[in-house]
């Protein structure tokens, strides 16, 4: 009886009301959300390859991957601007209930935050910034906090912090986003796992042949 009241319920529900799609503001933030992980997965490969932008910088790779850091991060920025801005021109409507409206987003909120500074921390600007893809590979592989805990704790973060963002404004809009951007993530990752663990690999590889050889 239960699960026909909430078919009925979900019948009944314009999903118009919950989302405007004619916003060109909404067209805009889901295109910025999938251009991010799109447009620096294709760089960072040319960089692997290539070397365009070593040699943009006379053959530094530190400074390169600073470059490019600077990049990722500013148009992170815009992204998340973007998204505020296609938020507020979405219909609003009630998510939660009262008592919980404020504490849950804010605690998402700041999950995500600590998830994606805390990873940040752990791996440094050329680990965090693709890095590896210039040469500048790690050490070793980041077991502690947050890695032991999530495998992609800056992803998960992020789409946490999209999430907290939807739930504070009250715009369901913004969870049909926040699924969006959680998809686009999943397929990212499986453009960069493996090819980073080709380049560790491949490193192993040198390592072998190199005290073989001595």
């Amino acid at each position: 009886m239960a699960s026909k009241d909430f078919n009925s319920v979900l019948a009944n529900v314009d999903l118009s009301s919950l989302v405007d799609f004619s916003k060109k503001s909404l067209l805009i933030s889901i295109a910025s959300i999938t251009f991010n992980p799109t447009a620096w997965n294709i760089v960072a490969r040319n960089e692997y390859r290539n070397k365009t932008i070593t040699r943009i910088f006379g053959g530094n790779t530190r400074n390169g991957c600073y470059f490019l850091a600077v990049m990722i991060f500013s148009f992170g920025m815009l992204r998340d601007h973007l998204y505020q801005r296609a938020l507020q021109e979405q219909p609003r409507q009630q998510i939660l209930p009262e008592q919980y409206a404020t504490i849950v987003p804010v605690a998402l909120f700041g999950l995500g935050q600590l998830f994606v500074i805390s990873s940040t921390w752990a791996l440094g600007v050329t680990g965090t910034f693709l890095g590896d893809y210039f040469g500048i590979l790690m050490d070793h592989r980041v077991e502690g906090f947050p890695f032991n805990v999530l495998r992609d704790p800056m992803y998960i973060g992020s789409t946490l912090c999209f999430t907290a963002t939807a739930l504070w404004y009250e715009r369901p809009a913004g969870l049909l986003i926040t699924l969006y951007v959680y998809i686009v993530y999943i397929l990212a990752l499986r453009f960069e796992g493996p090819f980073t663990d080709m380049i560790y690999a491949k490193r192993e590889q040198e390592k072998a042949k190199a005290a073989k050889s001595q």
